[in-house]
């Protein structure tokens, strides 16, 4: 993208329209936008190009956010949460920054590739529920919307994840749950610690099925 990053954020405007024009979206509060901190932030954003990322140094901008100076921001659409990252500890730099954005980006259901990956293994919920299907179907529209009405339950307590068959860098997946193609859609679920799972494959999705499969498990 020939687009500069990150984005200039000038007043309370720009801002509020940056964190709502994406799922997840990261702002630097800077008062010196020159800083070595600000400069490790820009290091990060190239790191990351699939999440946009905000700089501003404006005092109204961080009163409005209750962000004090030196601060980097992650806000999470989906469960209208925020986190935080204090760059004043000299030893937060841009390898540290990439790595706070991969482990709190999640959305309510994360699609897994190879980057994504990162962030699932470093998240703080033990449970996952991957969602192993065709992404080309016609029926996948209907399923996602029916998977992530179930994720909106679980917030907290189980990252749902969505797993694509046509990815060539899943079939590892597959073979771990011992799946062939012709099995699904199917559900897997996942506690990493003990890497205990259970796999459920099923005609289709419902938001009462993945509740019931779930809950067996949790218990």
């Amino acid at each position: 993208s020939s687009t500069e990053k990150p984005v200039l954020l000038n007043d309370i405007a720009d801002a509020k329209a940056f964190v709502s024009g994406a799922e997840v979206a990261v702002i630097g509060f800077f008062q010196d936008a020159q800083s070595p901190e600000a400069e490790q932030f820009r290091l990060a954003a190239a790191q990351v190009p699939e999440v946009p990322f905000g700089l501003s140094s404006s005092a109204a901008v961080l009163s409005h956010y209750g962000a004090s100076a030196n601060t980097v921001v992650l806000f999470r659409r989906v469960d209208n949460d925020r986190r935080d990252l204090d760059m004043n500890n000299r030893e937060v730099d841009a390898k540290k920054l990439t790595r706070f954005i991969r482990m709190n980006e999640l959305r309510l259901v994360t699609e897994y590739d190879p980057v994504t990956a990162i962030g699932v293994m470093q998240s703080s919920l033990q449970f996952n529920l991957l969602l192993i299907t065709d992404k080309m179907s016609p029926k996948h529209p209907e399923r996602m919307r029916k998977f992530r009405a179930a994720a909106e339950l679980y917030k907290g307590k189980i990252l749902f994840i969505l797993l694509d068959s046509n990815l060539k860098s899943n079939e590892r997946v597959l073979s771990y749950f011992q799946l062939k193609k012709s099995q699904l859609p199917a559900l897997a679920v996942f506690h990493t610690p003990d890497d205990e799972h259970d796999v459920l494959t099923v005609n289709e999705i419902s938001i009462e099925r993945v509740q019931d499969f779930c809950n067996r498990f949790l218990q």
